[in-house]
């Protein structure tokens, strides 16, 4: 109860605030992992809706294209990684389509332990290791939509 209150009172002290990371920083992954397969074709819908909103599309018809482009890119990179049969190709669609979950799972983690974890190091490593696992979640789920699919 003293350890409460004194929370309450005076805020946390540096072990409280690298437990509260570290269980924000899970939830955070547990996020991301249910993302990450998506983060690629999301972008390239993002790029997609920003290209046709510019060309004077209006946000209804930026909107549809944004989401006829993310979509169609997944189904077929998809597609792509179930139908591939030489390794190197696989891995290369691989890595092009967890780069952009390993960086936004980095950036995800980056952004969450910004006042929380006290030493610049710590907060590194958490990123990092965030990253690595955002990306090899996305690897990992995208064979496992390529498996149910082919």
């Amino acid at each position: 109860m003293r350890r409460i209150v004194s929370i309450v009172e005076g805020g946390l002290d540096k072990t409280a605030m690298i437990v509260v990371a570290v269980m924000l920083i899970g939830m955070m992954c547990v996020l991301a992992y249910t993302l990450a397969i998506y983060a690629l074709p999301f972008m390239l819908g993002l790029a997609a809706m920003r290209f046709a909103y510019g060309t004077g599309a209006g946000w209804l018809g930026a909107g549809i294209v944004g989401l006829v482009a993310g979509a169609a890119s997944f189904g077929i990179l998809t597609f792509l990684f179930a139908t591939l049969r030489p390794p190197i190709l696989r891995i290369a669609l691989a890595l092009i389509f967890a780069a952009p979950a390993a960086v936004a799972g980095y950036a995800l983690v980056h952004g969450v332990t910004g006042e929380a974890v006290p030493l610049p190091v710590w907060r590194r490593l958490f990123c990092l290791a965030s990253g690595a696992l955002v990306g090899a979640a996305a690897v990992m789920r995208l064979a496992t939509s390529a498996g149910s699919q082919g």
